[in-house]
């Protein structure tokens, strides 16, 4: 995992938020990953959580600021 993501996130998180980072869906990162997009839904839970972040534009925002 890259060190910049210094907030606990694991590799599967880290997986989504870069599918994420690309603009992608939950669906489409479901497919991509061979995941549910229930899964992936919990995933961007955690994350938002994890980063203190309360939208997912904020947690795309706070993801492009570390690079």
């Amino acid at each position: 995992m890259d060190e910049e993501f210094s907030v606990g996130i694991t590799p599967a998180e880290e997986r989504v938020l870069v599918l994420l980072r690309r603009g992608d869906s939950n669906r489409h990162i479901a497919a991509q990953l061979v995941l549910s997009p229930r899964t992936v839904e919990s995933h961007v839970s955690n994350l938002l959580s994890k980063t203190g972040c309360r939208s997912r534009t904020q947690l795309l925002l706070w993801a492009l600021s570390q690079g």
